[in-house]
């Protein structure tokens, strides 16, 4: 469904301006891609996209998490990734989508008509930087999952996790880098289909953490990271 834009004056206010796609782009830009956007808004669970449907649009995460996953023939499923608020939705140059995308959170996109914009990064260079130096951090994303699905311990995974996000979240909401409190995106079901562990061990390692006074929470949802290079230290990649 369709609403009205967040409560801005300008995108200037925008709470992803300096780490969406149109980060690096100078006023004359920011006009051109303003004609060509609007906003959608998505409910918890709500797809935002089924694989092979057409790209009509691709867009920025406002706020809120959204999760990529891949149906096998057999009808096995696997997420093969997170949408975090900054993150760029869809592929320009591709007609259909080759993931499933399901809003895990209430999400709010900026949306931009794919056309247009394919038409707009050929000779807007800010956007087209950007957009590259964003594909190129996404596949070093990729490159750290598959250490952390194929070599780490179910600890390590959660940790890795959690430190993951803990470090998006603090980033996006300008809380120091020591500590950090969020509230988990996504269920500890959708935490196991990820990490390729089942629910009980996701449970058992988040209370393991908790224990260990790495992470608290007062329910399942809501994170407090106390010492976020603590937490780093269990992803077992600390120096």
């Amino acid at each position: 469904m369709k609403i009205s834009p967040p409560s801005m004056n300008s995108c200037e206010e925008c709470p992803i301006r300096y780490n969406a796609v149109c980060s690096k782009c100078d006023v004359d830009e920011m006009q051109e891609l303003e004609a060509i956007k609007y906003y959608r808004s998505f409910a918890a669970g709500q797809p935002i996209f089924f694989a092979g449907d057409p790209l009509e649009f691709v867009a920025s995460i406002v706020s809120g998490v959204s999760s990529l996953t891949r149906t096998m023939p057999d009808g096995r499923v696997q997420m093969v990734g997170l949408l975090l608020p900054g993150d760029f939705l869809g592929r320009p140059n591709r007609d259909t989508i080759d993931c499933d995308v399901v809003a895990e959170t209430d999400v709010m996109l900026c949306c931009f008509r794919r056309k247009p914009f394919e038409r707009l990064i050929d000779h807007t260079p800010h956007v087209g930087q950007r957009l590259l130096e964003m594909t190129l951090d996404e596949l070093d994303a990729a490159r750290e999952w598959m250490l952390v699905l194929g070599r780490k311990t179910a600890r390590e995974k959660i940790a890795s996790l959690l430190y993951m996000i803990a470090i998006r979240m603090a980033k996006l909401s300008a809380q120091t880098s020591e500590s950090t409190t969020f509230t988990l995106p996504i269920t500890r079901e959708t935490m196991a289909n990820y990490l390729g562990l089942t629910i009980e061990t996701v449970s058992r390692q988040m209370s393991a953490l908790k224990r260990d006074g790495l992470i608290s929470f007062t329910d399942r949802r809501d994170i407090t990271v106390p010492d976020v290079e603590a937490l780093k230290d269990e992803t077992g990649e600390a120096d």
